[in-house]
């Protein structure tokens, strides 16, 4: 029986989403609607691999 093969985008999805929620965790500034300029791209990182990965859900 071998091992399933590592989901590299879905890895990387779970590490921007833990990225993204660690800083926001800590980030006064990223409390409310506008995130900060640390946190803009960590967010818009989550943000991009979560649509990619929904989109090629949908694909299967």
């Amino acid at each position: 029986m071998s091992a399933r093969p590592t989901d590299d985008l879905f890895v990387r999805y779970m590490k921007a989403f833990e990225d993204s929620t660690a800083h926001t965790g800590g980030c006064l500034a990223c409390q409310g609607e506008t995130p900060c300029v640390e946190g803009v791209p960590i967010h818009e990182r989550f943000a991009r691999l979560q649509d990619a990965y929904t989109a090629r859900q949908k694909q299967h």
